[in-house]
Protein backbone atom coordinates (compact mmCIF):
# COMPACT_ATOMS: atom_id res chain seq x y z
CA UNK A 1 0.00 0.00 0.00
CA UNK A 2 1.06 3.55 -0.70
CA UNK A 3 2.25 5.96 2.00
CA UNK A 4 -0.55 8.05 0.75
CA UNK A 5 -3.21 5.14 0.47
CA UNK A 6 -1.72 4.11 4.34
CA UNK A 7 -2.45 8.17 5.76
CA UNK A 8 -6.02 8.15 3.70
CA UNK A 9 -7.16 4.67 5.17
CA UNK A 10 -6.03 5.56 8.86
CA UNK A 11 -7.52 9.36 8.57
CA UNK A 12 -11.03 7.29 7.93
CA UNK A 13 -10.68 4.63 10.52
CA UNK A 14 -9.87 7.67 13.21
CA UNK A 15 -12.79 9.37 12.21
CA UNK A 16 -15.02 5.95 12.91
CA UNK A 17 -13.44 5.59 16.13
CA UNK A 18 -13.45 9.22 17.18
CA UNK A 19 -17.43 10.00 15.88
CA UNK A 20 -16.07 12.58 13.34
CA UNK A 21 -16.84 13.27 10.01
CA UNK A 22 -14.54 14.03 7.26
CA UNK A 23 -14.37 16.25 4.44
CA UNK A 24 -13.70 14.79 1.02
CA UNK A 25 -10.11 14.13 0.92
CA UNK A 26 -7.95 15.49 -1.65
CA UNK A 27 -4.55 16.79 -1.71
CA UNK A 28 -5.47 20.44 -1.35
CA UNK A 29 -7.73 19.85 1.41
CA UNK A 30 -6.36 22.03 4.51
CA UNK A 31 -5.92 19.58 7.65
CA UNK A 32 -7.81 22.28 10.15
CA UNK A 33 -10.84 21.65 7.59
CA UNK A 34 -10.38 17.72 7.44
CA UNK A 35 -12.46 17.03 10.81
CA UNK A 36 -9.93 15.45 12.69
CA UNK A 37 -9.15 17.29 15.61
CA UNK A 38 -6.09 17.75 17.57
CA UNK A 39 -6.23 14.53 19.41
CA UNK A 40 -7.39 13.03 15.70
CA UNK A 41 -4.12 14.15 14.53
CA UNK A 42 -1.56 13.06 17.28
CA UNK A 43 -3.67 9.61 16.90
CA UNK A 44 -2.86 9.24 13.26
CA UNK A 45 0.95 10.17 13.41
CA UNK A 46 1.70 7.56 16.42
CA UNK A 47 -0.79 4.90 13.83
CA UNK A 48 1.76 5.97 10.86
CA UNK A 49 4.80 6.07 12.59
CA UNK A 50 3.77 2.19 14.10
CA UNK A 51 2.46 1.24 10.33
CA UNK A 52 5.61 3.20 8.38
CA UNK A 53 8.33 3.19 10.78
CA UNK A 54 8.88 7.07 10.94
CA UNK A 55 7.58 10.12 12.21
CA UNK A 56 8.51 13.07 10.22
CA UNK A 57 8.55 15.35 13.06
CA UNK A 58 10.65 14.33 15.62
CA UNK A 59 13.38 12.97 13.01
CA UNK A 60 13.25 16.17 11.02
CA UNK A 61 15.65 19.15 12.34
CA UNK A 62 14.04 21.43 10.34
CA UNK A 63 10.14 19.56 10.73
CA UNK A 64 8.08 21.54 7.92
CA UNK A 65 4.51 21.41 9.30
CA UNK A 66 2.29 20.61 6.87
CA UNK A 67 -0.96 23.01 5.79
CA UNK A 68 -2.40 20.34 2.96
CA UNK A 69 -3.07 17.18 2.98
CA UNK A 70 -0.92 16.77 -0.08
CA UNK A 71 1.66 18.52 1.81
CA UNK A 72 1.24 15.59 4.94
CA UNK A 73 1.49 12.98 2.59
CA UNK A 74 4.76 14.50 0.83
CA UNK A 75 6.21 14.62 4.51
CA UNK A 76 5.60 11.63 5.12
CA UNK A 77 6.87 10.40 1.72
CA UNK A 78 9.63 12.64 1.62
CA UNK A 79 11.08 10.68 5.73
CA UNK A 80 10.53 7.67 4.15
CA UNK A 81 12.91 8.26 0.86
CA UNK A 82 15.65 9.72 3.58
CA UNK A 83 15.29 6.78 5.79
CA UNK A 84 15.64 4.31 3.02
CA UNK A 85 18.77 5.99 1.80
CA UNK A 86 19.98 6.17 5.43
Amino acid sequence: MSIKLTIVDQMKQIAREHGKTLAPLSDDLVLLDSGLDSLGFAVLVARLEDTLGVDPFTTAEDAMFPVTLGDFVKVYENAAQQRAVA
